[in-house]
């Protein structure tokens, strides 16, 4: 019984270290720890801001890596003539190498938007949002329900 236990365990530290995406290498022993954090951070955020869900948060409050409402200002990542926001270093670095980081399909039409113009909604009480090409477009799209 204590091996199954043993390995429950190491597979769900495993899985933390694998999917925590603000990592540097140099951090990796905090992997767990720096999991829990960040994801607390999410929750907190979601949870204790003045927004609730289908409301529009501002842009520079939004991990466009993550695709998070995080609750306070995030890093300006300046690309193309443009201004994209991130939460850690890894977004910072990925955001101007990566094109699907600084793009979304707005969930109404079905068109690919480039974030930095989007009119950004709170999704779920997580923290997770929709980027929509105009607030028209998300009215459309809250009305189908």
């Amino acid at each position: 019984m204590k091996k199954i236990k043993v390995k429950v365990v190491g597979v769900a530290v495993l899985s933390a270290m694998l999917f925590v995406s603000c990592q540097e290498k140099s951090e990796q022993k905090e992997v767990v720890t720096e999991t829990v954090h960040h994801e607390n951070e999410l929750a907190v955020a979601a949870t204790s801001s003045s927004y609730k869900i289908g409301d529009k948060v501002p842009n520079k409050q939004v991990c466009m890596v993550n695709n998070a409402y995080m609750g306070k200002d995030q890093f300006e990542v300046p690309y193309d003539g443009k201004t994209y926001y991130g939460c850690c270093n890894m977004c910072v670095e990925r955001i101007p190498n990566d094109e699907t980081s600084r793009q979304a399909t707005d969930p109404f039409t079905g068109k690919i938007i480039d974030k930095a113009n989007a009119y950004i909604v709170l999704k779920d009480e997580v923290g997770n949002v929709d980027y929509f090409e105009n607030e028209d477009n998300y009215k459309k799209y809250s009305q189908l329900d």
